[in-house]
């Protein structure tokens, strides 16, 4: 991956409404206000770069979240200042913020990362600095460590549901699977975890293809026409498995229309495929795609309207430059997360990591997805639902399924 522009303007909330004045000289890559009666939050979500279109939006929300806690008087007698950064989509920088973070501007936890090389990054960093990293993606588990909170859900509880229902008579009992992802450590490993847990179920190697492409990568021509072939071949009805990320989602599924396949053709199950990969996009030629997350923008009930309304009157009122009518399932796992950490901060009587975590057992949140999420003492897995979605005209996703209940996480994968 090419190099990113290494600035990185850190701005600062909550306690600037209050009055407080930025200091002269402030840490390199950090300015945040000095404010008594102030815990501040740092976020690790990328402005710039190909991430900037997704992520960015995530330091919003964590805004509208901490102003919802501090609109209800704060937590233990503080106001939260949420202290936002820009790592540019530049993996390295992350970590070098966080660390700057915690160590320097002594945030009580951090908020943020997208994809999973950005959070593995981080990781030592938290681990070093016994930090707490709340990580709101669904991603590819096989991690379990005590100072990062996975508010999102692994494999078992999203991933196989979905490859589930498409092999299912309900779904399109699809036989053969084509794997197109960006060239890292999620794609590669829920890969590897997909096409173990094929064989457990009798599919030959004959009946998958996999390719992967670096990030930004734009021109899929050549890999759509593969796609073509593959499908053209004898075995039963292919699925592609995306797992590309950022600006490499929209450019895909545009190719794909572009070539005139259409779901029943060749379904794509888009593992991050979100509601703002859709915006520019002509989804009528793109209707009956699917997606599966923790949260859909349709999700009904009174939760998810009420956190829809606070959404788009937050984007006026900030000026955020994103659709005050688009959600999507990281916005309300970050908003999920801030209200977590003060949640356990309350319980706990104390801003201290250790304090805090062992606050976690027993938490539970009215999620807008409609579930109860909750907390335990046997990890920091998050037990989330799980929704399958499918492309409509209007680029967003219809719910197509969604489980029962919220099921238990299981963070490590028995197929990889």
């Amino acid at each position: 991956m090419s190099p990113f522009d290494r600035r990185t303007f850190i701005k600062t909330t909550g306690a600037l409404a209050a009055g407080a004045i930025l200091p002269l000289a402030a840490p390199p890559l950090i300015q945040s206000a000095r404010a008594a009666g102030t815990v501040k939050l740092g976020c690790l979500f990328s402005s710039s770069g190909t991430m900037a279109n997704l992520e960015g939006r995530l330091n919003y929300v964590a805004k509208m979240a901490a102003d919802e806690i501090n609109a209800a008087g704060g937590v233990n007698g503080s106001t939260i200042e949420v202290v936002t950064s820009d790592p540019a989509s530049d993996w390295p920088l992350y970590a070098q913020v966080g660390r700057q973070m915690l160590a320097e501007t002594k945030v009580a936890a951090l908020f943020g990362c997208w994809t999973s090389v950005s959070r593995k990054s981080v990781l030592p960093v938290v681990e070093q600095n016994d930090g707490l990293l709340f990580y709101p993606l669904h991603f590819e588990g096989d991690e379990n460590s005590k100072n990062v909170v996975y508010v999102n859900s692994p494999p078992a509880s999203s991933v196989l549901p979905a490859v589930d229902y498409l092999m299912s008579p309900d779904g399109v009992e699809a036989k053969r699977f084509f794997m197109i992802g960006s060239d890292y450590v999620w794609p590669r490993t829920i890969n590897k975890q997909l096409k173990g847990y094929w064989k457990s179920k009798g599919i030959e190697e004959s009946a998958w293809k996999e390719e992967y492409v670096p990030f930004s990568f734009s021109n899929f021509q050549t890999l759509v026409n593969q796609v073509r072939s593959f499908a053209d071949a004898p075995g039963g009805k292919l699925v592609v498995v995306l797992t590309v990320v950022g600006s490499s989602i929209p450019d895909f599924m545009r190719e794909f229309a572009n070539q005139g396949i259409s779901s029943s053709d060749v379904p794509v199950l888009g593992l991050d495929m979100v509601e703002a990969d859709l915006e520019g996009l002509d989804t009528q030629k793109l209707v009956g795609h699917l997606n599966c997350w923790a949260y859909l923008q349709q999700a009904k009930g009174e939760a998810n309207q009420t956190f829809l309304k606070s959404w788009a009157d937050y984007v006026g009122k900030a000026k955020a430059p994103f659709r005050p009518d688009v959600a999507i399932d990281p916005m309300v796992s970050t908003y999920d997360a801030v209200h977590l950490w003060a949640m356990a901060a309350k319980k706990a009587g104390s801003f201290a990591t250790p304090e805090v975590r062992k606050a976690f057992d027993g938490l539970s949140f009215d999620c807008p997805s409609g579930y109860k999420i909750a907390m335990t003492a046997e990890n920091n897995y998050v037990s989330r639902g799980v929704f399958i979605g499918s492309v409509n005209e209007k680029q967003g996703f219809d719910v197509l399924w969604q489980s029962k209940d919220a099921p238990k996480p299981v963070p490590m994968s028995q197929y990889g």
